[in-house]
């Protein structure tokens, strides 16, 4: 029979939690059913589970949780909960006799006044705990969480409307989200090497987590940048590769390159297999099912252009074309040209490369920039090719646009042959009528520095 469990909530990201609730407990086989129609814009809810430990590694795993409790009660009223907590006596009976404790009393959008917090710890006084209390190393803490209605942006008195909860719960704390301080420890603004690209430290944690990265995992970001997604998935334990079409980006300015320089401040530069410098189109990767998951957030134009090999424009006649380690008749290193690649075509192509280089079963997981207003669920689904399916879609909401975290998983055990990346041109490789529908990610960049406004409401 499986147990009720209370989980609280940090209330950022709430789009990523159910995703990263499922994917954590599929990593370590954990049999959890979401409830249907969960609120997400509330912190808290109620999941069933067999074991207290697999709570606990819920709780160790998961960034965006902050306590789990074993569940005892709930109600609009505390004579709603103490009424549910009387009939369920079995839950804390074993800690009557000789069992320090302590009573926590906090709430959701609220601070509640110590006054009230001792009121409403004696109204629990019918449990008769014979313990001590201990409110430095009990053996065992009960948690009082009231929820209140979100009153920010008004202003309004310290306590005002203070016991005018929406709803209160009420349990034993099992285990604190040990996994929260990764944030502060993977904060871009304490790493030794960062560039304007880097990945913001809780979101990098939310898609290590969508990888289901592990011990003995081979993980691959084909567009590294500054490594901030290969930090978090080396820390989980798995190794990974990177490459970039631009070395600078990974190697910085000092004789170490400064990808290494930081997986070395957290202490996984064992971890990171290796770097190199190719365009993910001109990859030279000679076999397919290799990796266990593919992480990365693609350029997308607003702070840094995606590029690809190639010229813009045509080679003039009569010039002639040099190519990479042939002599310059300056003396100088051949550096190739390359073009933008547009972020749709990008999109598709990865796909594409995940289906190729995964391993069955492996996932992909990437940030896609897009439209708020013109979004709809065909532009993800209109990027799959056969063998690849979406579990998974979140959105971080930035106004006018969002970027979306889709996890993408290969759901075949055929190998794929190496795509040709013609993208669009290519209806074949990709096995979907992609010319037929034009999706809201688009040329992207173009829309950002307009501002999204359509043709026709450009100034004339």
């Amino acid at each position: 029979m499986k147990n009720r469990y209370l989980f609280a909530f940090a209330q950022v990201h709430e789009e990523f939690r159910i995703p990263e609730l499922q994917s954590v407990a599929e990593l370590h086989n954990i049999d959890l059913a979401i409830p249907e129609n969960v609120d997400v814009s509330r912190p808290f809810m109620i999941l069933e589970l067999d074991t207290e430990e697999q709570a606990r590694i819920l709780a160790s795993r998961c960034i965006l949780i902050k306590w789990v409790c074993d569940f005892y009660a709930q109600g609009r009223t505390y004579e709603e909960v103490h009424q549910q907590t009387r009939a369920n006596i079995s839950k804390y009976s074993q800690y009557i006799e000789n069992t320090s404790f302590k009573f926590i009393v906090t709430a959701y959008n609220h601070s509640v006044p110590q006054s009230r917090q001792r009121q409403v710890v004696e109204s629990f006084s019918y449990m008769a705990l014979l313990g001590k209390i201990d409110m430095k190393t009990p053996d065992v803490t009960f948690m009082c969480f009231e929820e209140y209605i979100d009153k920010h942006g008004r202003t309004r008195e310290k306590l005002e409307g203070d016991g005018e909860f929406r709803q209160v719960f009420f349990g034993r704390l099992i285990a604190e989200g040990t996994a929260r301080p990764l944030v502060n420890k993977f904060d871009v603004k304490k790493r030794s090497y960062f560039g304007n690209t880097s990945m913001d430290a809780e979101v990098s944690l939310l898609m290590a987590n969508q990888t289901l990265a592990s011990p003995g995992k081979l993980v691959y970001d084909p567009f590294i940048g500054t490594g901030s997604l290969a930090y978090v998935s080396a820390h989980f334990g798995a190794f990974v590769y990177g490459s970039d079409i631009d070395g600078r980006q990974m190697r910085g300015k000092e004789e170490v390159p400064g990808i290494r320089r930081a997986a070395a401040q957290y202490e996984v530069a064992d971890r990171i297999v290796d770097l190199s410098t190719f365009d993910v189109t001109q990859n030279p990767w000679r076999c397919g099912d290799l990796f266990d998951a593919i992480i990365t957030d693609p350029p997308y134009g607003v702070r840094a252009g995606a590029k690809r090999l190639g010229r813009k424009k045509p080679t003039k006649k009569g010039i002639v074309e040099h190519t990479t380690g042939a002599p310059r008749p300056d003396g100088q290193p051949y550096i190739p040209p390359t073009k933008p690649y547009e972020l749709s075509e990008l999109a598709v192509d990865l796909i594409l490369l995940a289906r190729h280089m995964l391993r069955p079963g492996g996932r992909l997981v990437f940030f896609l920039p897009t439209v708020n207003e013109d979004y709809t669920e065909v532009d993800v689904q209109s990027m799959l090719c056969d063998g690849m399916k979406v579990i998974a879609n979140s959105l971080q909401d930035f106004g006018s646009w969002g970027r979306r975290l889709i996890t993408v998983r290969k759901t075949s055990t055929e190998s794929y042959p190496r795509p040709s990346f013609a993208s669009f041109a290519n209806a074949e490789d990709s096995g979907t009528p992609q010319e037929d529908h034009v999706p809201a990610h688009k040329d992207f960049r173009e829309k950002y520095f307009r501002g999204f406004k359509r043709d026709d409401e450009q100034a004339p």
